[in-house]
């Protein structure tokens, strides 16, 4: 019998608008994403004085996660080396290597420059969770369902993780949309089987 991993909680941030686990939980509409990424940290009301040196999208990947765990996760269930990342975007960090390319012109900015990898979500997820587990990040011209299902479930399944934050990141100007998975083995908040329909399901029922 094949082993089953399952989605047990969901988030995604795009249009200005929070869903999780399908249900709207903050929206506005009339606010640029700038000023929309604050309200969600005003929201969350963790004092997590980190966010304001973040570049946008790692504050929209770190936002993201904060309410893809908040009020189900019981990370004290698991080891920190248990606990992984794979997020993958179409961009990389192309926009702030456009921000950290129009400093040079003047002073190169270190501030900015530590945002050019795309792979500080990763890390910036990592240190406020204190997650150590296995991570990776992965450029796709578009959103690929079937990768995630194939790569996540190798990580679980060989026991290399027994639970994973994975999805899309991305943002280029004031364009941008998260939706994270968080996949678990274990079952216990009634969540769906983490399969390629069901991921992909998830993802394009947000488009709004």
């Amino acid at each position: 019998m094949p082993i089953q991993n399952y989605i047990t909680s969901s988030c995604v941030i795009s249009n200005n608008t929070v869903y999780k686990n399908d249900e709207v939980i903050l929206a506005n509409k009339s606010i640029d994403p700038t000023a929309f990424f604050l309200s969600i940290y005003q929201y969350l009301d963790n004092g997590y004085a980190r966010f304001y040196k973040m570049d946008p999208l790692c504050k929209l990947a770190w936002l993201t996660s904060e309410l893809l765990l908040k009020d189900g996760f019981q990370k004290e269930n698991y080891q920190p080396e248990e606990i992984g990342l794979v997020l993958t975007n179409a961009n990389a960090s192309l926009d702030t290597d456009s921000k950290y390319l129009e400093t040079t012109k003047d002073i190169a900015s270190p501030s900015v420059f530590v945002y050019t990898l795309p792979n500080i979500m990763i890390g910036e997820i990592s240190i406020r969770n204190h997650f150590k587990g296995e991570s990776a990040f992965f450029v796709f011209e578009k959103f690929d369902a079937g990768f995630l299902e194939q790569y996540v479930n190798n990580l679980l399944n060989n026991d290399i993780l027994q639970a994973c934050i994975c999805g899309w990141v991305e943002l280029l100007g004031n364009e941008y949309k998260a939706v994270l998975y968080l996949v678990e083995k274990k079952n216990s908040t009634g969540g769906m089987l983490f399969t390629k329909q069901n991921i992909g399901s998830i993802f394009e029922s947000e488009k709004r």
